[in-house]
């Protein structure tokens, strides 16, 4: 079994968050109220106890005024390129968390660690659940794209629901409420990319 604690230590989201937020000399209050994601919360997000979902980390890197790329790179790494073959398994994977429930995926980086990136591509898996409006949220001044691979998807756009499936790809403004549940048998796959215009 994985150790996610170590995987979230070797990744340093919560130094990177907690780092970033002293040099702009918020306090967690500040960040809290930039964010609307509770103190508690990004505490413990900083004390590397929960890994934050997607969403909430979009949250953050809007609060912070930084690219969610910011997250995924390593200062220390020069490399032109990142390589991930069919048979290896992502390096990170982050799940949801008891805090953020609502959220039914998991998501694996495909490009961990390279720097300066302006894309974010990630292996998305969606567990099969009943809709819920608590499943939308927004982020703006990003775009996304997203590719099934496996198993059915519905999407729900504004006030727009379509359905997805293996082999369908849809591109759009994030900056407008949307949200993902897996329908029909099983899980569902898909690579999604995201990409910051700021």
């Amino acid at each position: 079994m994985t150790d996610i604690k170590a995987e979230i230590r070797e990744f340093r989201i919560g130094e990177k968050i907690r780092a970033l937020r002293q040099q702009k000399r918020l306090t967690l209050q500040e960040l809290s109220d930039l964010t609307t994601l509770s103190k508690p919360l990004l505490s413990q997000i900083e004390n590397q106890q929960v890994i934050p979902p997607l969403a909430t980390l979009l949250k953050i890197a809007k609060g912070l005024k930084v690219d969610i790329h910011f997250f995924f790179e390593d200062e220390g790494n020069r490399q032109k390129y990142v390589l991930t073959r069919s048979d290896e398994a992502p390096e990170r994977i982050f799940r949801q968390t008891s805090d953020d429930a609502a959220r039914p995926y998991i998501y694996h980086s495909l490009a961990p660690g390279l720097r300066h990136k302006h894309m974010e591509p990630f292996l998305v898996e969606f567990e099969k659940r009943e809709w819920d409006d608590k499943l939308l949220f927004k982020h703006e001044g990003d775009e996304e794209f997203l590719y099934v691979t496996e198993g059915e998807l519905e999407f729900h756009y504004n006030n727009e629901i379509i359905s997805l499936h293996s082999g369908d790809s849809i591109y759009y403004d994030s900056s407008q409420l949307h949200g993902w549940v897996a329908v029909g048998e099983g899980r569902a796959r898909a690579v999604a990319v995201l990409y910051s215009r700021e």
